[in-house]
């Protein structure tokens, strides 16, 4: 099968608002994206930067274009076809090992080279076609915040847009709790349990098909203690009356996917549902928010 490559060449800040726009607010979302240093310069001098993003199946130019000019001032960029690879796993191929507080995220590639720290709470996440490796910036500030409530351990847990499944592994390993992980996407979902199997916690996270809380798994499991989700903005917002339904008095609710310009959005469709602010990871284009509900 035929798939797509478009690449861009410039100022590494650009680059990576661009970069993250087409993972995150881009539908459907890119499979991966690769920045990395080209052989040239810019205007000024600096080393230039090469974007690569990788689609599955012809990529809509004209939404694309739209969206990089807003995101990044992008003009539109090279489109290369691709022979039958695996090109999301070429893309995070040699990523490196992610350090987010205690949890430390390494891809099997990456094993022999972890460190023997018993403080370190280690995460393997391979290469594959499920979004949450611990390299965005909304993955890592979620781990990173996570890391802060070691001394808690909730009985009650959803990872809602699992994804990959690393927030239920790292809140499995961290508090030794069943967690419930759900995606509207099923291959997703079957890339989530195959990490929690390699994790060591398949028996304590249960993955299932929905989208948002439309599912009995959901309905019985509530109301939850603590529920993850890193998604977009747009849903996030429009999540905000479910998680009310769904989520106990004062749990806790961890968001993110969201762009600070669309920060003052969720946050006020939150209180409105009765949760307020309570901490907030402060990463300058992806904010983390966690909630409680009052």
């Amino acid at each position: 099968m035929t798939s797509y490559k478009l690449t861009w060449t410039g100022a590494r800040a650009p680059l990576e608002t661009a970069g993250n726009a087409l993972t995150e607010l881009l539908w459907p979302p890119a499979g991966a994206i690769s920045l990395t240093k080209a052989d040239a310069t810019v205007e000024d001098g600096e080393s230039a930067w090469k974007l690569d993003a990788y689609f599955e199946d012809a990529p809509d130019m004209e939404a694309i274009s739209a969206l990089i000019a807003e995101h990044g001032g992008l003009g539109g960029g090279d489109m290369e076809e691709l022979p039958d690879v695996d090109w999301v796993a070429h893309s995070l191929e040699g990523l490196g090992i992610v350090r987010c507080g205690r949890f430390v995220l390494y891809g099997i590639h990456d094993a022999d080279k972890l460190e023997n720290d018993s403080d370190d709470i280690p995460i393997r996440i391979d290469a594959n076609q499920a979004f949450g490796t611990g390299h965005h910036p909304t993955t890592a500030g979620c781990l990173t915040l996570l890391d802060r409530f070691s001394g808690w351990a909730p009985k009650s847990i959803l990872d809602l847009g699992c994804g990959s499944a690393v927030l239920a592994i790292a809140a499995a390993k961290l508090w030794g709790r069943s967690i419930l992980a759900s995606d509207i996407d099923e291959n997703s979902v079957e890339i989530a349990a195959e990490n929690a199997a390699h994790n060591n916690v398949g028996d304590k996270v249960k993955t299932i098909t929905a989208a948002g809380f439309n599912h009995s798994a959901i309905a019985n499991a509530a109301p939850f203690d603590f529920v993850f989700a890193n998604i977009l903005a747009g849903p996030l917002a429009e999540f905000a009356p479910g998680m009310a339904e769904h989520v106990a008095k004062n749990g806790r609710v961890m968001l993110a996917g969201l762009m600070s310009e669309q920060e003052k959005g969720v946050i006020d469709a939150y209180e409105a549902a009765g949760f307020r602010v309570i901490n907030r990871f402060d990463q300058p284009t992806w904010p983390v928010l966690l909630f409680v509900k009052t």
